[in-house]
């Protein structure tokens, strides 16, 4: 039970709230209403697998990053209170779990599965060559929306590609922000992101762009779906919500950024679930 605590501390479970309440909201919207237990089970099933499963390969990859990272060495792997066999079979054990949700699904779903489990994997190991590296943990988080748009209607439409538009520039602009306290030592080991590469200054610019297009995308998306009332007040939450986040950070002040990245964006993502069932429904 030690080890389950620790592993569950290590991949931050509860951080689950970022994108599965996206998942939810594909589902509801492709559905048009309730889409069954049937999809709402397996769909929370394969998003518990995948989330999972890249938590445990990103924390076996970067293993010896994070030791050598005074911010992280204290992280479940370099101290031991893991070992790589443990995280390694939660890996293999998610991957399945996934990969059988998927095909309790639908045969599209099934298809479709060893290409989320690439990019799932894959992440981990894209900010040692580009520091495009933000918009691919974006877009890899953004499959939980069209997965769950795809578990419904075994198909893709215009409005799931808006979906993950929204989710690969949200998350990207967090991450962007949350890479602002590596920079020296990201230089120091080769490794590639915006603050990195450009400066802090450049990465908050790009994070506050980034966040516009999420809600000029969640905007597309509401008048797409013929959302109600309910819906745009939550993206105009979710909008003040951002202002308040980027209010937080400064290039030469990012103490409050844990407030900002994980606080924040929490809640940002229960309110958008909430704010698509009522604009569903009203």
């Amino acid at each position: 039970m030690a080890a389950v605590r620790h592993f569950l501390d290590a991949i931050k479970f509860e951080h689950t709230v970022f994108a599965l309440p996206f998942a939810y909201v594909a589902m509801v919207l492709a559905a048009d209403g309730w889409p069954g237990w049937h999809v709402v089970v397996w769909v929370t099933l394969a998003m518990a697998g995948a989330r999972t499963l890249a938590m445990s390969v990103n924390r076996l990859a970067d293993r010896f990053i994070d030791a050598a990272n005074p911010r992280t060495a204290k992280r479940h792997l370099p101290t031991g209170l893991l070992t790589p066999a443990q995280v390694t079979t939660a890996a293999v054990l998610s991957a399945v779990l996934l990969l059988l949700s998927a095909w309790m699904l639908n045969p599209l779903c099934l298809l479709l599965s060893p290409l989320a489990v690439l990019f799932l994997v894959g992440y981990s190991y894209t900010k040692r060559f580009t520091w495009l590296s933000h918009w691919i943990l974006g877009f890899t988080d953004g499959i939980a929306a069209a997965g769950g748009w795809v578990a419904v209607r075994a198909t893709f439409d215009p409005p799931v590609y808006v979906l993950w538009l929204a989710l690969t520039v949200w998350i990207a602009g967090f991450d962007l922000i949350y890479a602002c306290q590596d920079v020296e030592f990201d230089r120091r080991h080769g490794l590639h992101s915006v603050p990195a590469r450009f400066g802090i200054p450049t990465a908050l610019t790009t994070a506050r762009a980034c966040h516009l297009l999420t809600i000029a995308a969640f905007a597309l998306l509401g008048w797409m779906m013929g959302l109600g009332v309910l819906y745009w007040l939550g993206v105009l939450a979710v909008a003040a919500l951002l202002v308040y986040e980027h209010s937080l950070v400064s290039p030469t002040d990012l103490s409050k950024l844990d407030v900002a990245f994980f606080n924040v964006n929490g809640y940002i993502a229960v309110i958008l679930f909430f704010s698509v069932i009522g604009g569903r429904l009203a």
